[in-house]
């Protein structure tokens, strides 16, 4: 499940446009391409945030489909940036199994802080799972004052280097991602993941764009909200392991206590 990647040293900028949102009614590829890069509208933001809060979803879907969990760390102290856990993650617009990683990372992300700019995205159009719809993390903005998020995009939808790595994202990966593969995620030197659960494919977002993929989330019976939500609440579990539990309102919940 996991491509090998080169991690590379070059930094490509780019300038994102902010276009008006218009929901689809369409999923073909031509459709979706259009919406490559443009900022996601804060209707849409806001409907992810209510996902994220929205508890009694959480504590149906629990942990959903999704086995097995992030690998556990021991002996090991909480990496902290600016005083906060430090959450790292490495991935590519490219990367298939990236696309539907960020989907419950960003639900579990918005539990612990606010994304204030957010990008479309599609999977690469030659990979397997092609165009799959998910966000890109290049170019973000997000704050939380409990947590340090450290995301890297290190290539773009055609492969070429976005994003070099910090020296703290490198240090993660060359520690725990030996193979170079991703999604890569490190939940404060705690616990990682590396690809996606077994369990769980980007085949299930196919034939769906992002309003259709929000509104599935919503209904805990649909397989992709088993799938999107389940990955949430497990990663929601990580981050309360390294932040002491707080805030209280999340780290609580059942879905969470039953995970750590």
């Amino acid at each position: 499940m996991n491509k090998k990647v080169v991690y590379p040293a070059v930094v490509v900028i780019i300038v994102a446009v902010s276009l008006s949102f218009v929901y689809l009614n369409s999923t073909s590829n031509s459709a979706l391409d259009a919406y490559i890069g443009m900022r996601v509208p804060q209707q849409q933001v806001a409907q992810l945030q209510g996902i994220a809060l929205n508890t009694t979803l959480a504590n149906k879907v629990g942990t959903g489909i999704v086995t097995p969990y992030p690998t556990p760390i021991t002996g090991q102290n909480v990496t902290m940036v600016d005083g906060k856990p430090a959450v790292v993650y490495v991935g590519a617009e490219y990367c298939p199994y990236c696309a539907i990683t960020r989907w419950g990372f960003i639900i579990a992300l918005m539990r612990f802080g606010n994304f204030s700019s957010l990008h479309y995205m599609l999977s690469s159009a030659t990979d397997k799972f092609a165009s799959t719809p998910t966000f890109t993390f290049y170019n973000s903005s997000y704050y939380s004052s409990i947590i340090s998020f450290l995301p890297a995009e290190i290539a773009n939808r055609t492969g070429a280097p976005l994003q070099s790595l910090s020296q703290l994202q490198n240090a993660a990966a060359v520690k725990y991602d030996n193979g170079g593969g991703v999604p890569f995620i490190d939940f404060g030197n705690r616990s990682v993941q590396v690809g996606i659960p077994g369990s769980i494919s980007p085949g299930f977002l196919d034939g769906n764009n992002w309003a259709q993929i929000i509104s599935q989330i919503q209904d805990p019976n649909t397989t992709i909200s088993q799938a999107v939500m389940g990955q949430a609440n497990i990663f929601t579990a990580q981050i309360c392991e390294i932040d002491n539990f707080t805030p209280a309102s999340v780290c609580s919940q059942p879905y969470v206590r039953s995970i750590t």
